[in-house]
């Protein structure tokens, strides 16, 4: 192998307990291009590295690297005019760039939506009952193949969606909680579902809801990222509250979320640990579809908590006090794995640029993604 290429292809082979044979098997190759792979003699092309880095669950640049690699630059720091007329940014609050004349103008970004959503289009008479309907199409040349469908609730998804139209890929979003985004990869309606359930008696993410609706085998566990879940209170944390018992409060109203949501399952578990009854916490009932929603209830005064992300916290410059860490996960049917629009997001999902964007936007923890966790 060339001196600029290290491997760890050994490494991980022991480490999966997998024979050379049996590896050369599952890559396609024979078992002396595995031998000489190892000593580093030869090359893989990129279906081979790819194929070698699925069988291994491993991702290509933890088997193959160039020798030399330096971690990437630190961000670009410069001064900027923050766009009059909105509040102060608070660090860590997502803006957006503009040069106007002598100066690069700062704008935050509006979470949500004041424009025409995108559409390819209109539904053109009354759905039947069995959800089936006829739509007329803005471009009819268009067969919609280049596309991949997800079901989630993380808005950071928006930013994988970023990175892979670069390589002709489109995600189409569909706004889900875990439990709803499980449940149409299950009726095979979505390519991926987006989900962060955490299973009270083992604390593990995502894995048992997946093993309890899915058979065994049948469905691959992508982790997204790690992320923080807490309170989100107002700028200033004015009504100073500490905890989930601060609910119980009369002055306190939150927002929450939707059953089957996971933030939902965690406030439920939560208050039934500090045996606090739902009916004495002010807002219980009423629910925000969304982490952004949910923020942007607090933000405007409506409520004075929620459960969201950090991240959602950081789009509304609000406070934000952590209760959990807890791991957001792809799920994807195994034989949509093969799909060039997957691979293309797995490829993604191991890239530092998408990585560094992700965590520096929105406080998530992404040294994990793409790392095959089923």
């Amino acid at each position: 192998m060339p001196s600029e290429v290290t491997n760890h292809l050994a490494e991980f082979r022991r480490k999966r307990g997998l024979p050379a044979a049996q590896l050369a098997r599952l890559a396609g190759v024979s078992r002396q291009t595995i031998y000489a792979m190892e000593a580093g003699s030869y090359v893989p092309n990129t279906s081979v590295a790819l194929t070698l880095a699925r069988a291994l669950e491993a991702r290509v640049e933890e088997l193959f690297s160039l020798a030399g690699d330096s971690p990437a630059p630190a961000l670009r720091t410069e001064p900027v005019t923050l766009l009059p007329g909105a509040e102060i940014a608070n660090p860590g609050q997502p803006v957006q760039l503009c040069r106007v004349d002598k100066r690069v103008m700062a704008s935050p970004p509006s979470p949500l939506p004041w424009y025409f959503p995108a559409s390819d289009a209109v539904v053109a008479d009354q759905p039947t009952g069995r959800g089936k309907a006829r739509v007329q199409v803005f471009h009819p040349e268009q067969d919609f193949r280049n596309r991949i469908l997800v079901a989630g609730c993380d808005p950071a998804i928006s930013v994988l969606a970023r990175h892979v139209q670069a390589a002709g890929v489109e995600l189409v979003l569909a706004h889900r909680n875990s439990s709803q985004a499980l449940a149409l990869l299950k009726q095979d309606c979505v390519h991926v579902a987006g989900t962060h359930l955490r299973d009270e008696a083992s604390g593990e993410s995502n894995l048992p809801a997946i093993g309890r609706l899915f058979p065994k085998n049948a469905v691959a566990a992508i982790t997204f990222a790690v992320w923080e879940e807490g309170i989100v209170t107002a700028r200033g944390n004015p009504k100073s509250v500490r905890g989930i018992e601060d609910f119980a409060r009369p002055d306190i109203a939150i927002v929450n979320r939707e059953p089957g949501s996971g933030s939902r399952h965690l406030l439920d578990s939560h208050l039934k640990r500090l045996r606090i009854r739902r009916q004495t916490v002010r807002g219980y009932d009423r629910v925000a579809q969304g982490h952004l929603p949910a923020a942007w209830q607090v933000q405007s005064g409506a409520a004075d908590c929620c459960i969201a992300t950090r991240g959602a916290a950081r789009v509304f410059g609000l406070g934000f006090l952590p209760l959990v860490s807890e791991r957001y996960d792809l799920a994807i049917r195994k034989p949509h794995l093969d799909l060039p629009g997957i691979q293309v997001l797995l490829d993604t999902l191991s890239r530092s640029t998408f990585r560094r964007e992700l965590e520096t936007l929105g406080g998530y923890d992404a040294a994990g993604a793409g790392r095959r966790m089923l």
